[in-house]
């Protein structure tokens, strides 16, 4: 049933219009009640990544940097998780909880929380209150475009009136707003339409925090996490290939889904004795995928919580319209942009922000050239294009970017708190 209203819905947009309208209106008084009577605590704090699909990014960074100063030491810190059995280890930390995603005792944690630190939306009908401080993180580098600045967008669920809808509800939101660098500053403030809402200011240029372990790992950081993966007896390179979603491929009964358009028979045959593939699916993408007949030479990643850590165990990238690129070039290693759809993505799907003859990247339209530029990463050098683009999109990735995050987003709200 829940399929067939979604497939009425995805052609129906003035249903979907009501269907939506209705369900916001019920979910936002909802909300409401449930947080009648809940007073905000200076000292409590929660956090989501992904839509509380992993235990990652920013919002990881800061809480693990937090757990370690002893000026948070009476703070309460909770997560929010759609799997919280997979997470229950993190009860283990100091004043640590984790509470059931789209629960009601989530909403009630929401209601109550100083901070609220995610990297990625609230829910349409979650408002903080005046004295509440949402700190959007995001998750990325924007190539593609987003929100008040697409232009077309062939989105399976949203029209560009209800995408910009979204992104005019996630502004009214946002206190602060974490931004890698001058140029995302840019993007995140025309795409968010923030000075309409005169929140240009919220915008917190300090590079993120996820990206501090990219600048500080060592070789015991590579060995746990290869021993975790049972990976440490593989000598071969190791090739981490991270596409992201189509937003025009969705199943209602599933939600966006990915094909994989890469031939594993032919990559096998050529470079099984040199290499192996982890392959990593966009957190949005909701299909699962049969590796068992490339057992050995394919690893399905798409559930592993930290793409840092296969990032940091990991030879090459090969990736298309992801944002993944600009954290991986922190590691100056060489990065393949399969773009086998290149004309229908740009022109139809989403659109760029950048020219792809400006990244230093090569790039590869099928199969044969793909196995060409991966072959090429054998002579791999940093070119004076590469470390260009790192000096454009990632100055600020010292180590030390969740340290200034928090002086600037907690500490400052602290320190001028009325409580």
């Amino acid at each position: 049933m829940k399929k067939k209203i979604l497939n009425i819905l995805k052609k129906n947009i003035w249903l979907r219009k009501i269907a939506r309208k209705i369900l916001y209106r019920y979910r936002y008084f909802r909300y409401k009640w449930r947080s009648i009577g809940q007073k905000v605590d200076p000292n409590l704090m929660v956090f989501c990544t992904f839509n509380g699909k992993s235990y990652s990014d920013s919002p990881k960074a800061i809480y693990e940097y937090l757990l370690k100063q002893k000026e948070y030491e009476n703070y309460c810190f909770i997560w929010f998780f759609k799997d919280i059995e997979n997470y229950q280890y993190l009860e283990k930390n100091r004043n640590t909880k984790i509470v059931k995603k789209g629960s009601k005792e989530e909403e009630k944690c929401m209601a109550k929380a100083k901070y609220w630190i995610f990297n990625y939306r609230a829910l349409d009908h979650q408002f903080p209150k005046k004295n509440q401080v949402f700190i959007q993180c995001w998750h990325g580098t924007p190539l593609k475009r987003l929100g008040y600045d697409l232009t077309y967008s062939d989105n399976a669920m949203n029209s560009l009136k209800e995408i910009r809808k979204k992104y005019e509800l996630d502004a009214k939101k946002i206190t602060y707003f974490l931004s890698p660098n001058s140029f995302s500053t840019e993007k995140f403030i025309s795409a968010w339409n923030l000075k309409k809402h005169k929140k240009e200011n919220s915008i917190i240029e300090e590079g993120y925090p996820r990206n501090d372990i990219l600048s500080t790992f060592n070789q015991e950081d590579v060995n746990r996490i290869r021993k975790k993966m049972n990976l440490e007896k593989i000598k071969k390179k190791i090739i981490l290939y991270a596409p992201t979603w189509r937003d025009n491929s969705h199943q209602s009964d599933i939600g966006y889904t990915y094909q994989v358009e890469v031939d594993f028979d032919a990559l096998k045959t050529k470079l099984e004795k040199d290499y192996i593939i982890l392959f990593r699916a966009h957190y949005l993408v909701s299909n699962s995928f049969d590796f068992e007949k490339y057992k050995g030479f394919v690893y399905d990643v798409s559930t592993y919580d930290d793409i840092n850590e296969l990032y940091i165990i990991s030879d090459i990238l090969i990736t298309d319209y992801s944002s993944v690129f600009f954290d991986y070039a922190i590691l100056k290693k060489p990065i393949i942009l399969y773009m086998y759809d290149l004309e229908e993505y740009r022109d139809k799907i989403r659109g760029f922000y950048l020219s792809l003859s400006s990244l230093p990247f090569l790039i590869a339209k099928n199969e044969k050239e793909l196995l060409k530029e991966i072959k090429k990463t054998e002579h791999f050098t940093y070119i004076n294009k590469y470390k260009k683009f790192n000096t454009i999109y990632n100055y600020l990735n010292d180590g030390n970017a969740t340290k200034r995050v928090i002086e600037r987003c907690i500490k400052n709200e602290k320190d001028n708190s009325n409580y």
